[in-house]
Parts: structure tokens; C-alpha cells; sequence
């Protein structure tokens, strides 16, 4: 009983601070959908976002519940906190599986749309526009292309351009590049995709591996809770 008592109060603890690691997953994801809404047409894709934070407003009463039990066994405080406990473990369970399965889906998403803006952008070497989203995702990720600057090249010969690239795709350090393919080693040589699907799936196995860690934790703080109530018997039943 001494022991389940002390690990129920150090998951309490644990479960403050976890909360802290969902909030900071469930934003990351939430503002990773926002700032790439155009190459997604769902809306429900930054769900597994919303699910960790509603994860980590009820690991708050859930921590301070466990902490409550383990210095005075309350028998309302422990049924309450058993109920939390599952309704946590559906949240993260529902959010991992979401993560997972939207790491997988988006994969070939991300492939067309980045390609539908290559090949609809149109620009000229001399002048170019910098304000578009595709030229907005290149100087942010320091990308060029799809897979790489050739993606350019393809969508030139359709727009009856010069052989050249759009200066987005320059790196930062080469402060004269124009998009010149004379000069390729100037061109960041590796595409959008490859980037983004390691930014996104990166934020989503982030919130899948928080969530099946605080699983694992919530199981142990079940039976903690379960040692301390079988040490407790209801005491409005001894009458009979």
C-alpha cells in the first residue's frame, strides 16, 4: 500500500508535466496545419492537435486527483480519478491512432498539391514574384521543387520560359543568385516534399509517442489507485 501511495504521487507529478509536453505537441501541429492550409483540403487533418490539448486540460485535475489520493484515500476522489484515467486513455488513443494514420495519408497529398503549384506557377527570370506560396514554402525550408530543381525546369518548357528557376530557390548565403542554372551549386539541391513530410511526421509521431508513454503511465496509476481502493472497503456496505 506504502508503494502504490508513492507511485500514485509521483505520477501526480508526472502527469503535470506531460501535460506541458501535449500542450507543446497539440500547438505544433495546430499552427503546422494553419501555416500549410493550401496544400490540404481537409480541415480535419490538425484534429490529433485539439485532441492533445483537451489530453492536457484533463491531465490538471487528473495529476492534482492522484496526488490528493495518495496523502488521504478519498473514496469519491478515487472513483473520480478512475474515470478520468479512462476517459484519458480514449483521448490518447484516439490521437495516436489519428497521428499515425495522417503521417501514412498525407504522404501522396502533399505530392500532387506541391506539384499543382509548381507547374500552375508561372514567373519569368528577370522579374520574379517571391509572394506566392510555393516561393514562400522554398525560402522557409530552403527547398526547391517538388523533389528537386528539375521540377523546374518541366514547368518552364510548359510556360515557354528560359531554362532558369525561380529565385526562391537560392540559398541564403548567395546573396546574387537570380535563379541561374549556370550556377546550380547556388540552388538548394534538395525538393519540398522530402521536407515536409519530415516536419509533419515529425510533429505527429511526437504526439503518438507522448501519447503512448502517458498510456503506459496511466495504467500504472490505475492499479495504483485499484491497490488503494481494495484497501478501502466501502464502509456504508459493512452493515450488512
Amino acid at each position: 500500500r506504502s508503494f502504490a501511495q508513492s507511485l500514485l504521487r509521483f505520477l501526480g507529478f508526472i502527469f503535470w508535466g506531460t501535460a506541458a509536453a501535449q500542450v507543446f505537441g497539440g500547438v505544433l501541429v495546430i499552427l503546422m496545419f494553419k501555416n500549410y492550409r493550401f496544400l490540404f483540403q481537409e480541415s480535419y487533418l490538425s484534429l490529433p492537435g485539439w485532441l492533445a490539448l483537451a489530453t492536457a486540460l484533463t491531465l490538471l485535475p487528473t495529476g492534482a486527483l492522484a496526488v490528493s489520493i495518495s496523502v488521504k484515500c478519498s473514496r469519491n476522489q478515487q472513483g473520480t480519478l478512475m474515470y478520468l484515467l479512462l476517459l484519458l486513455l480514449c483521448l490518447e488513443m484516439s490521437s495516436a491512432a489519428l497521428a499515425h494514420s495522417y503521417c501514412v495519408r498525407t504522404a501522396s497529398q502533399l505530392e500532387s498539391a506541391m506539384g499543382y503549384l509548381v507547374h500552375q506557377h508561372n514567373w519569368t527570370c528577370s522579374q520574379d514574384p517571391g509572394n506566392s506560396a510555393v516561393e514562400v514554402i522554398q525560402r522557409k525550408l530552403q527547398c526547391c521543387g517538388v523533389h528537386n530543381y528539375t521540377d523546374w525546369l518541366k514547368a518552364s518548357s510548359s510556360w515557354n520560359h528560359p531554362a532558369c528557376v525561380p529565385e526562391s530557390c537560392c540559398k541564403e548565403r548567395h546573396s546574387h543568385c537570380r535563379g541561374d542554372l549556370g550556377h546550380v551549386e547556388q540552388l538548394s539541391e534538395e525538393g519540398c516534399l522530402k521536407k515536409l513530410e519530415d516536419q509533419l511526421c515529425s510533429a505527429m509521431l511526437y504526439i503518438f509517442w507522448c501519447c503512448i508513454v502517458l498510456s503506459i503511465l496511466e495504467l500504472l496509476a490505475a492499479v495504483s489507485n485499484g491497490i488503494l481502493m481494495r484497501h478501502q472497503p466501502f464502509r456504508e456496505l459493512r452493515i450488512l
